[in-house]
């Protein structure tokens, strides 16, 4: 799995300025990832199985995070998320508060999808989040139909698309990136390579060293970054979102990272190599961009105390506050389905 490791350099990264507070916010968001999910897998592993906060299985992003919360940080309002299963940070950035998250998992009145469906599964047309589906690279097509809209209607708006090193394998996506590189669509495709599909090994899903330089026979451009510096997955996506608005197409982005979990909550990923999860911890998107902040004098030892405190605060309260809500009764389940006439 070394072949994989050593990421193409991002072109005119510094030529895209990030101010403080943007880069202020990415390292929050980080933050508040790892703390709701690590409170996730900590719930799960230790609830009373007769009282459950959360109901059925986690899926995290612990490792990843930079992805997720960088590429959305790129998004501006009117802009599309089609999520994928490890992308809580965009839920955050997007406007998700970690009390509607834990009502989600814990099936509680108020949740999101009113327990029509549970943990990850869950978006909001408002805040132009489309759901994950269950069905690995389902989410593509979806959003080339979100773009092909916008492009009808003359909207500037854009589709981030992202998906896994598992899901690449699937024809969906082959199929989505070839239409997208068809009609120009202003989508851009990010490549979640996070080494490992379940339990299988990026080695044996494919024997191509680069799963960005497929974008070349889509006819768009490709490129790979480190998927753990948030800062380089912002330049890179930020670019690609650029390029989308200015109706020159889409972009696939391969990041680089790795799953530092298992699948999910129910996943001790005992199949993974102990030396290969040590090295990319000292690789962890947090410490990354922490070590970048404080080298550029960006946050100081008190501003950071300040921040972890913060949301600590956050986590604690969604949990309380999940915990004091009942649980979703049935009579709801003919709301939405039907029309009523």
């Amino acid at each position: 799995m070394g072949r994989h490791l050593k990421v193409a350099a991002t072109e005119n990264r510094e030529s895209i300025t990030i101010p403080r507070e943007k880069l202020l916010s990415m390292y929050y968001y980080l933050l508040l990832t790892r703390e709701l999910e690590n409170r996730v897998l900590t719930l799960y592993q230790n609830q009373n199985p007769m009282d459950p906060l959360i109901v059925g299985k986690g899926y995290l992003s612990t490792g990843q995070e930079a992805i997720s919360v960088g590429s959305s940080s790129t998004l501006e309002k009117d802009d599309w998320f089609c999520a994928s299963h490890r992308d809580m940070g965009a839920h955050l950035v997007r406007g998700f508060t970690p009390r509607e998250v834990f009502l989600q998992y814990g099936c509680r009145e108020g949740s999101i999808t009113k327990g029509r469906d549970g943990n990850v599964h869950f978006g909001d047309i408002n805040r132009h989040m489309i759901p994950f589906i269950s069905h690995m690279g389902a989410n593509l097509p979806i959003g080339n139909g979100v773009a092909a809209a916008a492009l009808y209607k003359g909207e500037k708006t854009v589709v981030i698309a992202p998906f896994g090193d598992g899901a690449a394998s699937q024809g969906v996506i082959h199929e989505a990136m070839n239409y997208a590189g068809v009609f120009k669509l202003p989508v851009v495709f990010v490549l979640n390579n996070n080494q490992w599909a379940i339990s299988t090994p990026i080695s044996r899903q494919t024997a191509a060293k680069n799963l960005y330089e497929r974008a070349i026979g889509y006819g768009f451009p490709g490129k790979a970054v480190d998927g753990n510096n948030v800062v380089e997955v912002y330049h890179a996506v930020k670019e690609a979102t650029d390029r989308a608005r200015r109706g020159e197409g889409p972009t696939l982005i391969e990041c680089r990272t790795m799953r530092l979990t298992g699948h999910g909550t129910h996943d001790p990923a005992t199949y993974v190599p102990k030396e290969e999860l040590e090295m990319w911890k000292k690789k962890d998107p947090i410490l990354v961009c922490r070590h970048y902040l404080t080298e550029k004098n960006l946050l100081s030892p008190e501003e950071d105390k300040k921040v972890q405190e913060r949301v600590t605060a956050e986590i604690d309260d969604a949990v309380e506050y999940a915990r004091s809500q009942p649980l979703i009764k049935p009579s709801p389940e003919l709301d939405r389905v039907f029309l009523k006439m």
